[in-house]
């Protein structure tokens, strides 16, 4: 079986590196192990292999912002959206989702509701019934979030699967396989708190209690379901192109 492909664009906060960088996270979530996995450190300058040659490819969040227009990540959005014209499997995740959301026509920005973070609610739209990742998770579902930029308007042609309070586009799905999700689905509740008070100064600016959010941490295994069925879809499509 061809092996995934992580494309790493940023890294987790200090307090958090100890833990591995976001590719090890989103390996671990995702149940893969390593010799399954190879990473490629796009925004250090790594060049982008052929991604014909893998089984899927997933795209980790950043620092970054992807209105900044950096080398790396036009760059990324350009072979990312081949990757889906062709039809690679790609799973994005936030700083990925909005990327690929850029690369395939939609348009980011900072949101206007502000920052989104800590464990949220997350809703099913009407999409989301038949679609392969989301079918069956009910109609509100537990996730872990942070971000200031969003997804202001999705690709062309692609289907809006689930919104937040703050978040009109948590997740869209473009084609047959291409999904960007806002919320990440790597993070385990001890990440979630890490991220919240490592911003408590800048959450105390815009009006926001961090001690709050922190009570407000729960599990989110649903939404870590939705990578995991990323894993089994591609798997499945990577099969069914080796029969052909």
């Amino acid at each position: 079986m061809k092996p995934f492909l992580i494309l790493e664009t940023g890294t987790p906060i200090p307090a958090l590196r100890r833990h591995g960088g976001f590719g090890h996270w989103i390996r671990v979530a995702a149940g893969l192990h390593g010799r399954q996995v190879r990473s490629c450190f796009v925004a250090d300058g790594e060049p982008l292999p052929d991604a014909a040659d893998h089984a899927g490819v997933l795209v980790t969040g950043s620092g970054a912002m992807v209105t900044e227009r950096a080398d790396w990540s036009e760059r990324s959005a350009g072979w990312l959206r081949d990757a889906a014209q062709a039809g690679t499997p790609l799973f994005g995740i936030c700083y990925g989702h909005q990327l690929l959301a850029h690369a395939l026509g939609g348009s980011v920005g900072y949101n206007p509701r502000g920052r989104e973070m800590g464990t949220v609610p997350v809703a099913t739209l009407a999409g989301a019934s038949a679609d392969p990742l989301f079918t069956g998770l009910g109609g509100e579902f537990a996730a872990h979030t942070t971000h200031l930029q969003t997804v202001l308007a999705p690709p062309p042609e692609a289907t809006v699967l689930a919104r937040s309070e703050r978040d009109d586009c948590q997740a869209f799905r473009w084609g047959e396989a291409t999904w960007g999700v806002q919320f990440h689905p790597e993070f385990s509740t001890g990440m979630m708190r890490g991220y919240i008070q490592a911003r408590s100064g800048a959450l105390a600016e815009e009006g926001t209690c961090h001690r709050g959010l922190l009570r407000d941490v729960r599990p989110a295994p649903t939404a870590r379901r939705v990578l995991k069925r990323f894993i089994h879809v591609a798997h499945h499509r990577a099969r069914q192109r080796s029969k052909a």
